[in-house]
């Protein structure tokens, strides 16, 4: 049932082919005048989130949405009011966005923000559009170290930005070895590089973070002293646990059948939709899949997806 002390606000985040998005700053006479937020408002009665955020970005921008995903669902206390924000990812519209509202507007990338200062909210929310769309995961125990760097250096150079070193049955020694060269390549191209399991070893190599495993992300009350952790989930408990521990992103799988795990329950793309409705953490679906799965995770509410052999 809706909370109707919740103010319900639908959010769009204009994204170009380039990775740009939009943001505007809010008109003079609104709480937080001046401050730079993304587009969207609150949804009126009778209104479903879509239908508001066409009627929005029509009213503030002077566009026709044609395509919109859903992304992140955030609640935010202002002394004002406490918001529900569900974030959508717009890729296609029909016109160029004009400021109606006597606004401005600019595009930006989540790497690069020169304007200042942004709205409470959209800090968080532009950390996770750092994100890259393909999280790519390693199997050199499988494939071999040489072939496996061959694969990493390939992927980075195709535009993959954020990498996990998967490696449970790979020695130490040979681990940090390893490790080390991936990142090598990765930081080479302003990749980010995550070490599954082993926070001591992440912090020693000075990796940019750590990924838990799902036992350790439950067995874990704070989040690791990391710049990003991710978290690997199946299960609701896990899920709502993620959120609690304050982690930037997780995995949830087995979306479809995997080769590792071939007599696992897959989820399914109704189930993973199912499971992250509302959800607050960027999502990556994780099992079975290919490059060519990424729009239709997105359209199941998916940040992006992760793959192992895909890459």
């Amino acid at each position: 049932m809706p909370d109707s002390s919740l103010v319900e606000v639908a959010v769009a985040i204009l994204t170009h082919p380039d990775g740009s998005f939009l943001l505007a700053s809010r008109p003079a006479g609104k709480p937080y005048a001046g401050y730079w937020e993304f587009p969207g408002g609150k949804i009126e009665p009778g209104e479903s989130p879509i239908q508001a955020l066409s009627r929005e970005l029509d009213e503030e921008l002077g566009i026709t949405l044609n395509q919109a995903t859903p992304w992140l669902t955030r609640i935010f206390s202002y002394p004002h009011a406490t918001v529900r924000l569900r974030f959508y990812r717009v890729t296609q519209w029909q016109r160029e966005p004009v400021p109606r509202e006597q606004q401005q507007f600019v595009w930006q990338t989540a790497d690069r923000i020169s304007v200042s200062p942004l709205l409470p909210a959209c800090i968080p929310v532009v950390r996770s559009l750092i994100l890259s769309p393909v999280y790519a995961i390693t199997h050199a125990t499988e494939t071999g170290v040489e072939t496996s760097l061959l694969s990493v250096q390939r992927a980075i150079q195709n535009g993959v930005k954020l990498l996990q070193i998967r490696e449970k049955t790979m020695p130490r020694d040979q681990l940090q070895h390893y490790a080390q060269a991936v990142l090598q390549l990765a930081h080479d191209h302003q990749a980010i590089v995550l070490l599954n399991q082993d926070i001591a070893l992440a912090q020693a190599l000075q990796a940019d973070g750590v990924h838990l495993t799902s036992p350790q992300l439950l067995s874990l009350t704070t989040r690791p002293a990391v710049n990003w952790c991710g978290a690997s989930c199946h299960t609701t408990e896990e899920l709502k646990h993620a959120e609690q521990l304050g982690v930037d992103f997780i995995t949830l799988s087995p979306v479809c059948p995997t080769l590792s795990h071939p007599n696992a329950e897959s989820l399914g793309w109704d189930k993973f939709a199912t499971l992250i409705r509302d959800y607050s953490l960027p999502v990556y679906a994780l099992g079975g899949l290919l490059p060519a799965d990424l729009e239709t995770a997105r359209e199941h509410g998916a940040h992006g997806i992760a793959m192992m052999r895909g890459i």
